[in-house]
C-alpha cells in the first residue's frame, strides 16, 4: 500500500509483477502527516482480514510522523520505505543528505508535486489568496531542486515555473525512481 504521491511510480515498477496489487492511501494525508499512521493501520487491517495478501509493503517514508508510522509498522510485522520522506526515497540517501548538506534551503518537487502544485502549493498555502504568505514560508528557502521520476519537459517547464512564483532558483536532477524501485523489487522478489 502507499501514498497516492507515488501512485504512478509505483503502478509503473509493479505492472509486470504477478501477484502485487497496489492499494493507494490519498496524498492530502501529507498536510496533515499525524493522519498517516492511523491511515496506514486500517487498510493493514483491512486487506489482512480480506486474507488476499501474503506480504504488505507500505510505501511510505516516515513523512513527518516523527516515528509514529515505524511504530504502527512494526505492530504490524510489516516493512516501509527506507527514508524521511519521498525526497529522500527519490535521490538515495546519501545523495539526498549531501543535497542538504549543499542547501539546506532547499524546496524539493517531485513530478507528483509539480503536477499538483497549483492546488497542493500555491492554493493549498494560501498564496493564492495571501501572496504576502510567500515570504513567511518560502523566506529562508534559496532554492527549488525539482527530483524528476520521468524525462519530461513538459513537467520540467512547470517545475521552472514554480521556483519562478517563488522567487526561487531552479534545478533540476534526475533521480527516476531511486530506492523506491530498489524497495519494490526486493520486496516483490
Amino acid at each position: 500500500m502507499g501514498c497516492g504521491a507515488l501512485a504512478r511510480e509505483l503502478v509503473g515498477l509493479t505492472r509486470d509483477v504477478p501477484g502485487v496489487e497496489i492499494a493507494l492511501l490519498p496524498a492530502i494525508l501529507h498536510n496533515r502527516p499525524e493522519g498517516i499512521p492511523g491511515a496506514v493501520r486500517d487498510r493493514i487491517r483491512e486487506e489482512r482480514a480480506s486474507g488476499a495478501y501474503a506480504r504488505i509493503l507500505v510505501a511510505y517514508a516516515d513523512c513527518g510522523t516523527g516515528g509514529l508510522l515505524d511504530r504502527v509498522c512494526e505492530e504490524e510485522g510489516v516493512e516501509r520505505l527506507p527514508g524521511a520522506h519521498c525526497y529522500e526515497v527519490y535521490a538515495g540517501r546519501a545523495a539526498f543528505a549531501a543535497l542538504h548538506e549543499e542547501e539546506p534551503g532547499t524546496f524539493y518537487l517531485t513530478d507528483f508535486l509539480v503536477r499538483a502544485f497549483e492546488a497542493l502549493v500555491w492554493q493549498g498555502l494560501g498564496l493564492d489568496r495571501h501572496p504576502g504568505l510567500r515570504d513567511v514560508y518560502f523566506g529562508n528557502y534559496r532554492r527549488v531542486l525539482y527530483l524528476a521520476q520521468s524525462p519530461d519537459p513538459e513537467l520540467v517547464e512547470r517545475a521552472r515555473a514554480a521556483a519562478q512564483r517563488l522567487r526561487l532558483t531552479f534545478e533540476l536532477r534526475d533521480t527516476g525512481t531511486g530506492e523506491l524501485g530498489e524497495a519494490v523489487r526486493r520486496i516483490a522478489a
